[in-house]
């Protein structure tokens, strides 16, 4: 049927294209018929005059003269000077015309000598309404027969796509028929005569059907095709191109879980720990950049083990299984990692990379009993020291319930650095902008083992959340840093401390914080604490009372990653903060994105319409920083502006 549309689509652009070919011609025929006639009958009247007087010239000679039939829009004679003699310009017929000239020449023949015939110019116009008229039909005539020559072929050719259809339904109803008839008539001579038929019929059939089969094979496999492709994407990260959560559900369960075949091997999950603090410090096209040096790390060593698959299960962790390797040969694997991640980890001036958790797998292992298992070791590997790994044996589990062994390490973990004191102090200047303005340096935490090896500081402080140890740990950093500061008597220097929001809303830390900082009172006026704007939010009242007691001290409020959340300035009117910092995704490409510009323009004039000094951090391009000077923020900090660095 599409073949049929197409070949009506070629007939009409034919008929078209015959049509305006013959009109092409019909018109030139048409102009150069008027020109000829225009010409001839020119050349006659003025070789008429030209050998008579005007004395000689009668009207009925004239019209002898001119062609028979033709009609005149204008006629016009002349003299040698070209003034006008006879000037008839309405249409008429040459009768009338004939008339016309009779008079005219008789008032004017006294005028002429005879010798003056061969002086008079003629000038007339004929009207080619008659020819025009046989010119139109012939042009009918092309378009008629152009048209059939278009529709004829159109006609005949569903006659035969018709006549092709009846006959192939006919066939298949005798087919059937025959079979049905076979089936019924035990006559073995009707028999014979049917399957004579049905052997004929098959073989004039067969090369229809072959055509109709590969047609349709093609099709198929063009669908099969289309719906890889889109389930490839589907299943797809886009940042490191691996394999995503999906297709490692999909590849476990029909390779491992179900398989047929006796299927063993290591599955070892690896967390990026530094991901979160390196998108809110220096971008997450940094961010980016970090996610893809592990996934080719894990790409690189993993590349040796036979049949390896790596997979991105979500934003910060990796998959990665390793088949027929037992859990011996995955402590090499775990030991090549930790180095990769440990080189890289200098190379980019960071205090951790990725952790490493290994566990054993084997044929119908449930993939969520696994994972639960592979999230513990990977809690135990975290609670180690920066890059480390842990593998997860069986025999270390009790009854196979690991829901709290990897809490518990890290409880223990925690505790120990809290009675050690195991902490090291870094700091980050804000740098001011305007000489009136005065600015802090940020004070920033690691955690170290017994074995004095840096914990990762994200996942460190998660799991003190979790397990309701923050306070500790707050009270902790807070006594490190006075009496830091009271040791390098730093008199005209600010410092920030970060406070988590559980603290600043918990009745007892905000007693204990106050009663410290009167203690030292004059190194109290020199502290602004840090709480999360997301944070504030959870519980307004508490907020307010943390921050009226800070300010009773002679300490000042900093709201951290600012715009995050949805706060309204009556927030800040109530809670009155001294300075908020933008959240780092506001400064990520600053310089090309206006509606960033705009929002923080409008939230610098606003926080100044109420006294609050507005910061901007994770400034990693001097663009950036150049963009934030303008926009009038009164200071800057991240990684273009001071790296971290000891106290």
């Amino acid at each position: 049927m599409a073949g049929f549309k197409k070949l009506i689509f070629i007939q009409l652009i034919s008929w078209l294209l015959f049509a305006s070919i013959g009109g092409y011609f019909v018109a030139s025929a048409f102009d150069n018929a008027v020109s000829d006639a225009q010409y001839k009958t020119q050349s006659v009247v003025n070789n008429y005059i030209s050998k008579h007087s005007i004395a000689e010239i009668a009207p009925d000679k004239l019209q002898q003269v001119l062609a028979d039939g033709n009609t005149f829009s204008s006629f016009i004679l002349r003299d040698q000077q070209g003034k006008e003699l006879i000037n008839i310009t309405s249409p008429t017929s040459l009768p009338a015309i004939a008339q016309l000239v009779d008079s005219s020449f008789n008032s004017i023949r006294p005028q002429f000598a005879v010798n003056q015939a061969s002086d008079i110019k003629v000038e007339f116009t004929i009207n080619a309404t008659n020819l025009g008229l046989i010119l139109q039909q012939a042009l009918f005539v092309v378009i008629l027969v152009s048209g059939l020559m278009a529709i004829i072929p159109i006609v005949f050719m569903k006659t035969m796509f018709s006549k092709l259809n009846r006959n192939i339904s006919m066939t298949v109803a005798e087919v059937i028929d025959v079979y049905i008839n076979q089936n019924q008539v035990n006559n073995g001579l009707e028999t014979a005569i049917n399957s004579s038929k049905i052997k004929q019929l098959g073989v004039d059939l067969v090369p229809s059907f072959n055509r109709l089969s590969h047609f349709l094979q093609s099709k198929h496999d063009d669908i099969q095709n289309a719906a890889h492709s889109i389930k490839q994407e589907a299943y797809k990260d886009v940042v490191t191109e691996l394999g995503n959560r999906n297709m490692f559900v999909e590849y476990y369960e029909k390779y491992i879980e179900s398989s047929e075949k006796s299927t063993f091997g290591s599955l070892a999950m690896v967390r990026c720990s530094e991901l979160q603090a390196i998108n809110q410090t220096r971008g997450y096209q940094k961010g980016d950049e970090y996610v893809k040096a592990v996934a080719d790390i894990i790409k690189h060593i993993s590349g040796t083990y036979t049949g390896s698959k790596v997979f991105r299960l979500n934003s910060s962790d990796f998959a990665i299984v390793l088949p027929n390797t037992p859990l011996k040969e995955s402590e090499r694997f775990g030991d090549n990692l930790q180095s990769r991640f440990t080189q890289y980890q200098q190379n980019q001036e960071l205090s951790s990379v990725a952790n490493t958790g290994i566990v054993a797998y084997e044929k119908g292992k449930p993939l969520g009993e696994l994972l639960s298992i592979v999230d513990n070791a990977m809690s135990m590997a975290q609670s180690k020291q920066a890059n480390a790994w842990h593998i997860q044996r069986e025999t270390d589990l009790v009854n196979n319930v690991s829901a709290g062994f990897g809490n518990q390490n890290w409880r223990k973990v925690i505790n120990e650095v809290i009675e050690a004191e195991r902490v090291h102090l870094v700091m980050q200047n804000i740098m001011p902008i305007g000489k009136s303005m005065k600015a802090y340096a940020e004070i920033q935490v690691r955690f170290k083992t017994t074995e004095n090896q840096v914990l990762p500081t994200a996942s460190f402080l998660a799991m003190a959340e979790k397990l309701d140890m923050a306070m500790e740990i707050d009270q902790l950093i807070i006594n490190s840093s006075l009496e830091k500061i009271k040791s390098r008597n730093f008199s005209e220097k600010f410092f920030g401390l970060n406070v988590t929001a559980s603290s600043a809303h918990n009745d007892q830390f905000v007693i204990w914080l106050e009663r410290r900082l009167l203690k030292d009172t004059n190194i109290a006026s020199k502290l602004v604490f840090e709480v999360s704007e997301f944070g504030l939010q959870q519980n307004i009242k508490a907020s307010k009372r943390f921050i009226d007691m800070i300010h009773r001290v002679g300490a000042r409020i900093t709201v951290e990653r600012f715009g995050v959340g949805l706060t309204s300035f009556k927030f800040f009117r109530d809670l009155k903060p001294d300075f908020i910092k933008m959240d780092a995704s506001y400064t990520r490409g600053l310089e090309e994105d206006k509606n960033n510009q705009y929002f923080m323009r409008l939230m610098v004039d606003l926080a100044h319409r109420i006294g609050v000094s507005v910061f901007a951090e994770g400034v990693e391009s001097q663009e950036e920083k150049h963009i934030i000077e303008t926009l009038c923020l009164d200071g800057v900090q991240g990684y273009y502006i001071e790296k971290p660095k000891d106290i």
